[in-house]
C-alpha cells in the first residue's frame, strides 16, 4: 500500500456511530486497531486521522535523512517481524506499516482527513460525540461509548522556534525540520543547524552529502551511541534458517534485556557509563577533536540518548564537511551567527532542528457533560486514564525504551478492560483516587530530574498531574510495566464502574 495514496472520501450513510472510536492513524492507532480486530471482533470502531494517510511522524516529517532512533525489532509491532536494518528510513517503516494495514484489511476501518475538533461526553448517554472537519470543510459527527486518544504528543507541522536577536536581518532562508519543504536546495551550500539530539544526528550527515558545510551549534551536548546499522544476531540466525517470527521474537527480547542493562548502568555508575559513552564517540572522530563538544553536563538518559547508526554523523566531522559549535547564541547576522563569545559561524542557511510544541490530547476541545475540561487539572492512573474523564485511554509511550511497546502494552490492557466491562453489564468507568490521595500534593507528568528534555519544560503545565504511589504516575519503566500492567486488578479500587443507558428491549 503506498502511503500516499489519495483518502478515499467516506460514503454517503456512512457509519459514525461505533463502539470504539481511536483518533490517529499512527503506529499507536494501528496497534489499537489490530488489538480490537483480533481480540474483540465483535465490536464495530473506526481510526480517524487527520492527515491524509496513515503513518504520524513517518509521514510527516521530510526533513533531510529522516530514519528512527529506536530499532525497529522493539519499534516495529510485536506481532509483525521486522527484516530491515535495526535502524530504518521514514520510507521503510511507511512501507512496514501500509504491510500490517494491507495483510490485516483494516483500511476499512480508517477514515483520513478528519481533523477532530471537539469531544463531548454526555453521562446520561454514557457516550462520546466526537466532531471532525473534513478536508473540504464540512462536519461530522461520530458517536462512542469509548475514546482511544492515540494522536501522539506535539504539533506535526508546528515547530518550537526560539526568538533569536536578529533573525529578521538574516539574508537567507531559516527552516524548520518540523516543517521542511522536500523541495529545499541546500546543494553547496554553507549551512547551520541549530540543535542537538536525534534531529541533528539525522540531519547533518544527510545535509552534508550534498552542502558545502555544516556546522552543527548547540548550546548543550548530547549522548551518542554509534554502532552498525545490523543485529548481529538476527545475522546469525537468518543463515541457518531459523524463520523471521521465531527470529524476531528472539532479536526483540534480547534488545529490550540490553535496553535494560544500559538504564541500570546509567542509573547505578553514571559516571562510567558516561565515560563509555564519551570513548566511543571519541574513537570515531579526528585525533584531537575537542570532546567538550560531545561531553554533556548531565547524567545519560536524563535526555534520550541518540543512535548513530555507522558512526555517520561523525564520519562528515572526519572528512571535513561537518562541525561541531558549543555555546550560547547572541544573534543572528546578515551572513550567519554571532555567538556569545564573539566568534561567527557564517551561514547561506539556517537550519532549525529545536524541538516541537507539546500537543496534549490532539489540541481538542474536550468537556464533560457541557464543561470544559483541562486535563492539566486532572490526575493520571498510570500514564494511560484520568480522573474525571470517563471511558477514555490515551495513549502516551516510552523515551527510554521505544514507543510501540508501550503502545503495544495499552493496547492489550484496553481490550482487556472494554472486555471485562462486557462481562459486567456497564458501560462507564472512571478511575478514582483513594480517599487518602484526594488532597494530596500533585507532582507533574515526568520528574525533571529524571528526564527533561525542552518540549515537556515547556508544556508540563499542559499536561495530566500526578499524585503519590506507582499507580498514580506515568513511568519510563518498561521492565516494570510489562509485568504490572497485565496483571492489574480490573476490580480493584481505582476503578469505578457503572451503568448509565437502560437496556434495550425488545
Amino acid at each position: 500500500m503506498d502511503a500516499h495514496t489519495p483518502a478515499r472520501p467516506a460514503p454517503e450513510g456512512a457509519i459514525t456511530d461505533v463502539d470504539v472510536l481511536v483518533i490517529g492513524a499512527g503506529i499507536s492507532g494501528l496497534s489499537a486497531a489490530w488489538h480490537l480486530q483480533q481480540r474483540l471482533p465483535h465490536k464495530r470502531f473506526l481510526v480517524l486521522e487527520r492527515e491524509a494517510s496513515y503513518g504520524g511522524t513517518w509521514l510527516t516529517h521530510k526533513f533531510p535523512g529522516i530514519r528512527s532512533d529506536s530499532d525497529l525489532y522493539t519499534f516495529g509491532f510485536g506481532f509483525k517481524p521486522w527484516v530491515g536494518p535495526p535502524i530504518a528510513t521514514a520510507a521503510e517503516i511507511q512501507a512496514y506499516l501500509g504491510e500490517m494495514i494491507e495483510e490485516n484489511d483494516l483500511d476499512r476501518h480508517i477514515r483520513y482527513n478528519h481533523s477532530i475538533e471537539t469531544a463531548e461526553w454526555d453521562s446520561a448517554a454514557a457516550r462520546w460525540t466526537v466532531t471532525a472537519c473534513l478536508s473540504d470543510g464540512t462536519r461530522r459527527q461520530f458517536l462512542a461509548p469509548f475514546l482511544w486518544m492515540a494522536q501522539g504528543y506535539y504539533r506535526h507541522h508546528q515547530g518550537y522556534w526560539p526568538d533569536y536577536p536578529g533573525m529578521a536581518d538574516f539574508k537567507g532562508p531559516i527552516l524548520h525540520t518540523e516543517e521542511w519543504d522536500e523541495a529545499t536546495d541546500y546543494s553547496g551550500k554553507r549551512v547551520v543547524l541549530i540543535g542537538s539530539g536525534a534531529t541533528a544526528a539525522t540531519v547533518v550527515p544527510a545535509m552534508a552529502e550534498k552542502a558545502d558545510h555544516i556546522t552543527m551549534i548547540q548550546r548543550s551536548p548530547t549522548y551518542f551511541i554509534p554502532g552498525r546499522n545490523e543485529n548481529e544476531m538476527a545475522e546469525l540466525l537468518r543463515p541457518i534458517g531459523v524463520d523471521e517470527a521465531t527470529i524476531h521474537d528472539i532479536v526483540r527480547k534480547k534488545v529490550i534485556y540490553d535496553q535494560d542493562q544500559v538504564v541500570r548502568q546509567c542509573r547505578e555508575a553514571p559516571e562510567a557509563m558516561a565515560a563509555e559513552l564519551l570513548a566511543g564517540v571519541q574513537a570515531l572522530l579526528p585525533e584531537g577533536f575537542d570532546m567538550r563538544h560531545f561531553t554533556p553536563a548531565y547524567r545519560p538518559w536524563r535526555q534520550r540518548i541518540a543512535f548513530v547508526p555507522d558512526g555517520d554523523l561523525f564520519a562528515g566531522v572526519r572528512a571535513g564537511k561537518a562541525d561541531v559549535v558549543t555555546g550560547t547564541i547572541a544573534r543572528f547576522t546578515p551572513d550567519g551567527v554571532e555567538m556569545q563569545d564573539g566568534t561567527t559561524v557564517p551561514a547561506d542557511m539556517i537550519v532549525l532542528a529545536t524541538g516541537f510544541n507539546l500537543c496534549v490530547f490532539g489540541d481538542i476541545a474536550f468537556s464533560i457533560d457541557g464543561k470544559p475540561l483541562d486535563m492539566g487539572d486532572t490526575v493520571t492512573w498510570r500514564g494511560m486514564m484520568f480522573t474525571g474523564v470517563p471511558n477514555l485511554v490515551w495513549v502516551f509511550g516510552y523515551f527510554r525504551a521505544s514507543w510501540t511497546l508501550r503502545s503495544d502494552m495499552i493496547s492489550e490492557f484496553t481490550c482487556r478492560l472494554l472486555q471485562h466491562m462486557d462481562d459486567k453489564g456497564v458501560d462507564r468507568v472512571e478511575v478514582v483516587l483513594p480517599p487518602d490521595l484526594v488532597d494530596s500534593p500533585r507532582g507533574l507528568w515526568v520528574d525533571p530530574d529524571d528526564f527533561n528534555p525542552g518540549y515537556l519544560a515547556r508544556g508540563q503545565h499542559l499536561l495530566p498531574k500526578t499524585a503519590p504511589g506507582p499507580e498514580w504516575r506515568h513511568t519510563q519503566d518498561y521492565w516494570r510495566e510489562k509485568d504490572e500492567i497485565p496483571q492489574v486488578d480490573l476490580d480493584g479500587p481505582a476503578f469505578r464502574y457503572a451503568r448509565c443507558r437502560l437496556p434495550m428491549t425488545t
